[in-house]
């Protein structure tokens, strides 16, 4: 049931009584729990030279939504990592996913829930580490962009990254990584892009499940993480998503974003206003999107996904 999380009811903010009789769990052993900016307790003297109060508390990927100022229905950050995790703000009430995506709190601020719906790519930087590691196509994972830029297109290939199976909104343990349409042209430079580019299809793959399930068209995307830095990366994802795509200049969002419901609570900051001045936009790119090649992409990403799936 998408409203229990861990033993606690989404909806009515309490501990699931009904989870709890089930697991034979007394809900007297189990803490308070409080908003996502209030006072939790105080740090040891042992620590720093006085008692410093802990006030904000999230989640990786709630923080981090917290942090890219995500504060209205429809904002949705992506974190490029090792994997991707895309976050939609859903509002006051929670969007129960008919594609496979997980409802779940965002924050709790004054007793009010922002609930989101969340997704996960199990690959993402990870392909480029496996070109770097398993292939020695290059030598950091840097180099990947440059390697990637000697190519002018994906010149027919496609890198299906499921080294692990298929996260959201697939969800396949099964599936397994592949790479089609190799021909006597292919470099490693198709390679590199292929890669890149299979970032880019997974996290629109995301972006489409979380729009038709909250039924709101997102305008841009926030983006954060280590392979936010690649541009040309950010680039292909703009033009396939039609979104912008907007980098800040702090890129530890997740940092940010507790540091945030921290500031919040101890009045260092008052409202949410005085927060949306502290967020800075680092670099914007816009859809450049040729409809014809974009929409044989996305046909051919699709066919190579149901290869993937097929490959059991």
């Amino acid at each position: 049931n998408a409203a229990r999380t861990m033993l606690y009811n989404i909806h009515d903010l309490t501990w699931d009584n009904e989870l709890l009789e089930i697991f034979d769990i007394p809900p007297a052993i189990l803490p308070e729990v409080k908003n996502s900016s209030g006072l939790f307790g105080e740090t040891a003297s042992a620590i720093f030279d006085r008692h410093v109060p802990i006030t904000g508390i999230a989640g990786d990927q709630q923080a981090a939504l917290f942090g890219q100022q995500c504060l209205t229905p429809g904002m949705v950050k992506n974190t490029y990592g090792t994997g991707c995790f895309l976050v939609m703000n859903t509002g006051n009430k929670p969007v129960a996913s008919q594609n496979r995506l997980l409802t779940t709190l965002a924050w709790v601020l004054d007793g009010k829930p922002t609930y989101a719906l969340e997704g996960s790519v199990f690959i993402a930087g990870a392909a480029v580490q496996w070109l770097r590691d398993g292939l020695g196509l290059i030598n950091h994972s840097r180099d990947i962009e440059a390697l990637a830029q000697t190519v002018t297109d994906n010149g027919g290939i496609y890198f299906v990254p499921a080294l692990t199976g298929l996260g959201a909104p697939h969800w396949d343990p099964h599936a397994r990584g592949l790479i089609v349409g190799l021909n006597r042209s292919t470099t490693a430079g198709h390679f590199a892009r292929a890669a890149l580019e299979a970032i880019a299809y997974q996290t629109c793959d995301v972006l489409h499940a979380m729009t038709a399930d909250a039924g709101i068209k997102a305008n841009e995307l926030r983006v954060d993480g280590g392979a936010s830095e690649n541009s040309l990366l950010m680039q292909f994802q703009a033009d396939l998503s039609g979104l912008k795509v907007v980098r800040p200049r702090i890129r530890e969002t997740t940092a940010l974003g507790a540091a945030f419901l921290a500031g919040l609570a101890v009045g260092f900051w008052n409202n949410f206003d005085e927060l949306g001045c502290l967020w800075q936009k680092d670099i914007e790119f816009t859809p450049q999107p040729n409809p014809a090649i974009l929409e044989q992409y996305r046909n051919n990403w699709a066919k190579a996904i149901q290869r993937a799936k097929d490959l059991t």
